[in-house]
């Protein structure tokens, strides 16, 4: 199975840079069976059953960027140097590990200051990633956070325009619960209020899970073989009543459909068995075509970078040749990609 089995041609004008407003007017492509239908997401109930289950993933982005100087004394005075810094996970011991430009302009034990009240200094480094160490803690830290950082989007966007106040809305799903995660799960983001309404009164069920989305979403697959490629690793948990939800579900009939592919892969981390169960860990689950699935049925999800991992899952749930139609329909009928762009509805 080849990297180039998973490459297509996006035109640069369809990479979204904003949602659209409101969330749930974006719009949805339901490929069923055979058939491809242009609908719009708050059109999703017409799509879905009574009894039928929705698995929403309730991570909470953080703030995780991060613009701050150094200041060093030198022979000629002292010296000010800004540094930018991306957080990546909590540590055990207290520190943060982070992504730090330039890096080698930063001593061990030196302070960064992001803010009046926020600063870190460089713990480690260890096979060459950063380890920061903040001022804070608990509550003050995640307060001084929200005040200092930016929200991390993914490179396509940030590449073209820096994240603004919008963002920290924008980015952020209407039920995010569980803070740790530092990219969306951006199919999530259609929904809002309206929507969940008519959903409910459709009959339709939610069922929330937590895995925090780390920046390793982004990073590309280097590999020819796409069968030797190693996931990054994310945290994840599936409580005791989720799992119960879930089975119910599977037992009476109903669908159950994950809302973005991180849902998916942390249900399948939990249904290796054959059956969905309590689960809390971390997966690095790597989802392809041959892969067999144990509880999803259908998936809702945005479109995604080509030779992406992403792809490579909603492939394996659909099967390549029907991705490739899928992927040239959206394309031809300018749907707007990734992060902010729109949903499609994947019903195997």
């Amino acid at each position: 199975m080849k990297l180039s089995d998973f490459d297509f041609r996006l035109p640069e004008d369809l990479i979204a840079t904003r949602p659209a407003s409101p969330r749930s007017s974006a719009r949805l492509l339901v490929a069923q069976g055979d058939a491809i239908t242009d609908s719009h997401v708050f059109d999703l109930p017409d799509f879905l059953r009574p009894g039928d289950r929705l698995v929403l993933n309730d991570t909470r982005v953080i703030p995780a960027r991060l613009n701050g100087q150094r200041h060093r004394d030198s022979a000629q005075g002292p010296v000010s140097a800004g540094i930018e810094a991306t957080l990546l996970d909590p540590q055990a011991d207290g520190t943060w590990s982070a992504l730090i430009k330039p890096l080698k302009k930063v001593k061990l034990g030196e302070e960064i200051v992001f803010s009046d009240d926020l600063s870190a200094t460089l713990d480690r480094v260890a096979d060459g990633q950063a380890y920061l160490r903040f001022n804070l803690s608990g509550e003050d830290f995640d307060a001084a956070l929200d005040q200092a950082g930016a929200m991390p989007l993914p490179p396509y966007i940030a590449a073209k325009r820096p994240a603004d106040e919008r963002d920290k809305t924008d980015y952020q799903t209407i039920w995010a619960n569980h803070s740790g995660a530092v990219a969306a799960p951006t199919a999530s983001l259609h929904f809002d209020e309206a929507l969940m309404k008519a959903l409910a009164k459709r009959g339709v069920s939610f069922t929330h899970v937590t895995l925090h989305v780390g920046a390793g979403t982004f990073l590309p697959v280097k590999v020819e073989d796409v069968t030797t490629h190693k996931m990054h690793a994310e945290w994840g948990q599936v409580s005791p009543d989720a799992a119960a939800e879930i089975q119910a579900t599977k037992v009476a009939g109903g669908r159950v459909i994950p809302v973005g592919t991180t849902a998916l892969r942390l249900i399948e981390s939990a249904a290796r068995s054959g059956k969905i169960e309590p689960w809390e860990g971390e997966t690095d689950i790597f989802i392809y075509p041959g892969f067999e699935f144990h509880v999803t049925d259908a998936l809702m999800t945005n479109f995604h970078l080509p030779k992406s991992t992403l792809l490579m899952l909603v492939s394996a749930l659909m099967g390549q040749d029907r991705m490739r139609d899928v992927y040239a329909h959206a394309i031809a009928r300018k749907y707007r990609f990734f992060s902010y762009g729109d949903a499609s509805l994947l019903i195997p």
